[in-house]
C-alpha cells in the first residue's frame, strides 16, 4: 500500500469515474484530496462520501477550460495551492461524429476542455513543485489518443496533444524532481459505457485480449503507483491500462 499520508493531491474531473475513485484512493492512502468538478452538487457529494469513509477531502467547482475560473479559484488561497504535491489531469469530455459532420463548437469544446483545461492548471500548480523541487503530474489520456477511433477525430486530437505534453514537461521540469507521466485507459466500465447496447459493449469487449472492459479500479490504481515516490525513476512515460488492446 502506498503512503500519501504528508501529501496534497488535486484531481480534476473528479465527481464521477475514474476521477472520483482515484479521488478517494488517494484519500485511503492518506492523502489530503483536493476534489475538482464543473458540477458543485456532485463534487460536494464525492467529497463528502470521502470525509465521511475517514478521509481529507475538499470540494472545489471550476471549469478548468475557462482560465479565469482557474486563476480565480487558485487565487482565493495562494499559498494552499502552491503547496500541490500530485496533480491528477483527468477532466475530459466527448463530442463524438464523423469529421465531416462534426461542428466547429464540437471541436472547440473538446479540446478546450481536454487539452487548455490541462495546459491551464498545470502552469498555475506546477510553479510550486518547480519551488518545493518536488511533484508528480499525472495526465489522462486514452488508448484512441495512440491507435486512433472513427468518430472521435476531436476527441483522439486531445488525447494525443495530452500524450505530447507529458513528455515535453517531463524533460522541461526532470531536473526539479519532478515526473510527469501519462495513463492511458482502454475501454472503460463507466457511466458513458454503460449507457452502451449489450452488442456494442460485447463488441468492445471481443477487441481486448484479456476480454472485458477496465475498472476505474484498474486505473486508479496505476495512478497511485506512478504518483508514489517508488515511482520517482519514472517520467514522460505513457502506462497502458487496456487488457491489451494496443500494445
Amino acid at each position: 500500500m502506498y503512503d500519501f499520508s504528508d501529501q496534497v493531491a488535486l484531481v480534476t474531473g473528479a465527481s464521477r469515474g475514474i476521477g472520483r475513485k482515484v479521488s478517494e484512493q488517494l484519500a485511503a492512502a492518506g492523502a489530503r484530496v483536493v476534489l475538482v468538478s464543473r458540477s458543485q452538487v456532485a463534487v460536494e457529494e464525492a467529497a463528502e462520501e470521502i470525509r465521511q469513509a475517514g478521509g481529507d477531502a475538499k470540494a472545489v467547482q471550476m471549469d478548468v477550460g475557462q482560465l479565469d475560473q482557474v486563476r480565480q479559484v487558485l487565487s482565493s488561497d495562494p499559498e494552499f495551492f502552491k503547496n500541490i504535491d500530485i496533480l491528477v489531469n483527468n477532466a475530459g469530455i466527448t463530442r463524438d461524429g464523423l469529421l465531416v459532420r462534426m461542428k466547429t463548437e464540437d471541436w472547440r469544446q473538446v479540446l478546450t476542455t481536454n487539452l487548455d483545461g490541462m495546459f491551464y492548471i498545470t502552469r498555475e500548480i506546477i510553479t510550486g513543485m518547480i519551488r518545493r523541487r518536488y511533484g508528480r503530474v499525472v495526465n489522462i489520456t486514452s488508448v484512441v489518443g495512440q491507435m486512433g477511433n472513427p468518430g472521435q477525430v476531436n476527441y483522439v486530437a486531445s488525447k494525443a496533444g495530452v500524450i505530447g505534453f507529458t513528455k515535453a514537461l517531463a524533460r522541461e521540469v526532470a531536473s526539479r524532481k519532478i515526473t510527469v507521466n501519462a495513463i492511458a485507459p482502454g475501454f472503460t466500465k463507466t457511466d458513458m459505457t454503460v449507457q452502451l447496447a449489450s452488442a456494442v459493449r460485447d463488441q468492445l469487449k471481443s477487441s481486448v485480449p484479456l476480454k472485458r472492459l477496465g475498472t476505474v479500479e484498474d486505473v486508479a490504481h496505476g495512478v497511485l503507483f506512478i504518483a508514489s515516490r517508488e515511482a520517482g525513476y519514472i517520467t514522460g512515460h505513457v502506462l497502458n491500462i487496456n487488457g491489451g488492446m494496443y500494445m
